[in-house]
């Protein structure tokens, strides 16, 4: 993973330094809350229902076992015994004490990590698979890419105040695990018949109050233009984009409202002004960035097909774990583990203090020091040999770690919502919980199969609902908190926006409601379909009759 240099280092500790002045000045009285509020939101820091949050950078999702010793640390001295992980793969606190933030920044730079443009309207955390490197059917490894981006975009003086927040995704693989689609700009990285390196360049993509897929206004930007393509994308963004109504001052607006062909030529006329020049990337840049991304000290290990088949027959739990929480490795002899943060009667992305102390020496004995999270709000080690498989589950039983629900309808996306966040119209964790306990039976769970369900407490979509195969969206309707449901969402490749099923539902039918999905589903389906497979072959009509049927 990237290591700072000496001037990384330095720039993080003097934005620590400058922060705990501003805020010592702000709760002395010498700034308003007003003056005060870009500072805080340049570092990260929001006021929420109860208590400040602070969301912590995670580029790309990669931690080592000694930041994540130090967020728990965090959680234990400053916040209330855990953290958060978000559908950005970064980490936050919900309850620190706002003259703590800064002492917690001074602490975060110790380790190399910091809180800058985790929020405001700049360029945020670029993200990508949460198998980057490892994965089977990967083409080209993200990582190098999302670090030059990363580097590029932080502290970019042109691009510290859009008329909106920023979000790129990069994906280097067969099966899209970066919902690029879904992003202001989605990177695909591949290669041309000639076997050239590139990328396929989305635009316009996001949820929120007016979801829209992205537009491929570009199907082959070679390598060495990535950045200056990148600027000229902002530029043309930052030029145009709507700064009078903040509900119209995303760049999928502007995409829209010029059309992505009209787009695409504002963006390529830019970019004449552009390419070639200082930002045209190296060989030797790419090598600089890419050098810390090169495979840990692999053994030359055969696979344990045969072992591991007969450890299922043995322990039927484990074979239920490996089926759905453990996935192929581009090595042989090593696999992809994935813990699920998704217990039930857990809030869907918490991790206790304690389990991330039992994570990191995880990681330090099973995955060569590292993790990684995922924008579905779970955790990864990466690189875990399969001869160790059989010890590793059994760990993390212990540590709550290993319930086998990954890709399953109990894997919740889902937002803190109103237990927490200021802008939620309703609840979204018990929404969570009621389903997660409806569907107890891992019988019945494993039967029904992948299933995404993505839970928003409003229409900032923070949860992704318009994306689920099962959508939920809290409403406010005269002061109570109701629930609308979408189906037949998906945020991977070709990626689809869901259908929004009728009228909202009260929180205690949520579970009901999910139920007869379910079972219209199973009564549907053929042999070898999902359930948005089926969704797309039957329709929204069968799945409507029998919810509201059943409400009269």
């Amino acid at each position: 993973m990237y290591v700072y240099d000496e001037y990384d280092q330095r720039i993080v500790e003097d934005r620590v330094k400058q922060f705990r002045d501003q805020t010592r000045r702000y709760l002395a009285g010498e700034l308003s809350g007003e003056e005060y509020r870009p500072l805080r939101l340049q570092n990260g820091l929001y006021i929420q229902r109860y208590a400040p949050m602070l969301r912590i950078a995670v580029p790309y999702g990669l931690l080592s076992s000694r930041q994540v010793r130090k967020l728990a640390q965090i959680a234990r001295d400053y916040d209330k015994g855990y953290a958060h992980i978000s559908t950005r793969q970064n980490v936050q606190f919900n309850w620190p004490a706002l003259e703590d933030v800064p002492e917690i920044l001074a602490e975060l730079a110790t380790v190399q990590m910091h809180a800058i443009q985790t929020s405001g309207n700049c360029i945020r955390n670029t993200t990508t698979d949460q198998f980057a490197g490892v994965a089977r059917d990967e083409r080209v490894d993200p990582r190098p890419w999302c670090e030059i981006i990363r580097q590029w975009s932080t502290f970019h003086p042109e691009f510290a105040h859009l008329p909106r927040k920023f979000k790129i995704a990069v994906n280097g693989s067969a099966q899209d695990r970066a919902a690029i689609e879904v992003h202001d700009i989605g990177l695909e990285a591949l290669h041309n018949e000639a076997g050239e390196l590139g990328f396929r360049v989305s635009v316009g993509g996001g949820l929120g109050r007016t979801p829209i897929v992205g537009s491929f206004i570009n199907e082959f930007l070679p390598w060495r233009h990535l950045l200056s393509y990148l600027e000229a994308i902002l530029r043309v963004y930052n030029r145009y984009g709507r700064r009078d109504n903040k509900y119209k001052a995303r760049i999928k607006i502007l995409v829209k409202a010029l059309t992505p062909e009209v787009f695409a030529e504002r963006v390529h006329a830019e970019w004449a002004h552009l390419e070639d020049g200082p930002l045209t990337l190296t060989d030797a840049e790419v090598q600089r960035v890419s050098q810390h991304f090169i495979d840990p000290a692999y053994k030359a290990l055969d696979d344990q097909d045969d072992a591991l088949a007969h450890l299922d027959a043995e322990h039927p739990g484990f074979a239920r774990w490996r089926s759905r929480n453990v996935v192929a490795h581009k090595k042989p002899g090593y696999a992809a583990v994935t813990l699920s943060l998704k217990p039930t009667g857990a809030a869907p992305g918490d991790i206790t203090d304690k389990q991330l102390d039992a994570l990191a020496d995880l990681a330090d004995r099973y995955s060569f020091g590292e993790v990684r999270n995922s924008h579905e709000q779970n955790i990864i080690l990466a690189d875990v040999e399969q001869a160790q498989l059989f010890t590793l589950w059994g760990e993390l039983r212990e540590a709550g770690f290993a319930t086998p629900n990954v890709g399953l309808l109990t894997d919740v996306i889902c937002c803190p919502g109103g237990d927490f966040c200021s802008l939620a119209n309703a609840k979204s964790i018990p929404v969570a919980e009621a389903i997660q306990r409806r569907f107890d039976d891992l019988d019945y769970l494993f039967d029904i199969g992948d299933l995404d369900l993505n839970i928003s407490g409003c229409m900032n979509a923070c949860g992704h609902h318009h994306v689920g195969h099962i959508g939920i969206l809290g409403v406010d309707k005269k002061g109570q908190e109701f629930y609308q449901v979408s189906l037949g969402g998906d945020a991977g490749r070709e990626a689809s926006l869901a259908q929004i099923l009728g009228p909202s539902f009260a929180q205690d039918e949520m579970a009901d409601v999910i139920d007869r999905i379910i079972k219209v589903y199973v009564e549907n389906r053929t042999e070898d379909e999902r359930f948005l497979d089926t969704f797309r072959r039957v329709g929204i009509d069968p799945f409507k009759e029998r919810v509201y049927a059943a409400n009269h």
